[in-house]
Parts: structure tokens; C-alpha cells; sequence
């Protein structure tokens, strides 16, 4: 359901995606973030956001086009400070937020000018149209740069009978060779140190 109504998706949303490098990513849809909510919504409205606490990435959705884009902003950082997403002096985060500048088609030409300065070279903002299309190929190139980021590529021997984790590996790194025959599985594959971490705690 898309509806321009308050309160209209109250349900996260979660979806499966492929990325560039990465065969399997959930794509988590919370709900949107509003200020000065009645005081017995904000309980409901915090617990629907904890999900956002084990993300990989962040995606910071902004209509860019609203003239409280900037306020929306803080009021948006200042709720993740609150979930202990964002924390010390310097506002840092625990994991990348990635601002999408979205409703990039309905601003002017000065507007959209000005705004593309601010964005050339900054590598946590992409303008976005979901409308038009625009700037969601490089969005998706940009998240599997983030979620490959220090990925190293580790060579895992797996007994062929074990096909669990076989299919673990294909759906959470890049495999990028596999060999052997018999009983043992020989697979090259690029992980992320949590990914790895991960890997290894199937086995015990």
C-alpha cells in the first residue's frame, strides 16, 4: 500500500534483494519518521524501529523536495541517537547511514543545481527519484560496496553431504570458485569478518 495518509504503513516491510556481489540481502522498510507524535503512539512507533538497531546499512530516506527536509533530518537523527544507533560528541554511527535524496524530479533547476554540488563527492549522500528511476542503479552499486567493504576471500572446505551450509555460503558471500569431488567441497569465497563469524558458529 502507497498512500500520501498519515499512519497509512505502520508494518515494516521486508523484501529480498540481489546486489552487486551479494547474491541475498533483506531490505527492511520501517515505518516513516514523524515528529511530535501523541504520547501513547511513541512506545508503538520506537518498537517498530528496533530492527534498525542490527542493520547492516542504513538507508536515510529524505523527501529533499519538502521545505522541512533539513528539520526532518534532525528530528530523524535525533530518534536514532535516542536507539543508541547514533552515539558520543561527534554523532558517530555504528554502522554507514546512506542519505537518498529522494523526489530529486520534482525540484527546480536552481534547487536541483545547488544540491548536486553538495552531493558531488560526498559518498553517504546519492540523489534519488522513485519516481523516475533515477539514481537507484548507482544505489544499488553503492550498497554492495558497502556490504562487501572488507570482505577478504577465505578458502573453506565443506563436506559435500553437508548442504546447508554450502547454500549459507552461496547466499551470504561471493563464491567465486568451487571445486572438488568425493566427499569434500572445496569453495573460494569473499566474507565480511561478520559474515566469516557467522559462518563458523553454524558449525558448533
Amino acid at each position: 500500500m502507497a498512500e500520501d495518509l498519515l499512519f497509512a504503513t505502520l508494518d515494516p516491510t521486508m523484501r529480498a534483494i540481489a546486489l552487486p556481489g551479494v547474491e541475498k540481502a533483506i531490505l527492511s522498510d520501517t515505518v516513516g519518521f514523524i515528529s511530535d507524535l501523541p504520547t501513547q503512539l511513541v512506545a508503538a512507533f520506537r518498537a517498530t524501529l528496533e530492527e534498525v538497531t542490527a542493520a547492516d546499512v542504513i538507508l536515510h530516506v529524505r523527501d529533499i523536495a519538502n521545505p522541512d527536509s533539513v528539520a526532518q533530518k534532525r528530528q530523524v537523527l535525533e530518534i536514532l541517537t535516542e536507539l543508541g544507533v547514533i552515539e558520543g560528541e561527534g554523532g558517530q554511527s555504528k554502522m554507514p547511514i546512506l542519505e537518498l535524496w529522494n523526489k530529486w524530479d520534482l525540484l527546480d533547476d536552481e534547487r536541483r543545481d545547488s544540491l548536486a554540488a553538495l552531493a558531488e563527492g560526498d559518498e553517504t549522500v546519492l540523489p534519488l527519484s522513485a519516481v523516475t528511476g533515477f539514481g537507484v542503479e548507482e544505489l544499488g552499486e553503492r550498497l554492495g560496496e558497502l556490504l562487501t567493504r572488507g570482505a577478504r576471500l577465505h578458502s573453506i572446505s565443506v563436506p559435500a553431504s553437508d548442504g546447508a551450509r554450502i547454500a549459507w555460503l552461496h547466499r551470504n558471500g561471493e563464491v567465486v570458485a568451487e571445486s572438488g569431488e568425493g566427499e569434500m567441497r572445496r569453495i573460494d569465497v569473499r566474507l565480511t569478518d561478520k559474515e566469516f563469524g557467522r559462518f563458523e558458529a553454524l558449525a558448533d
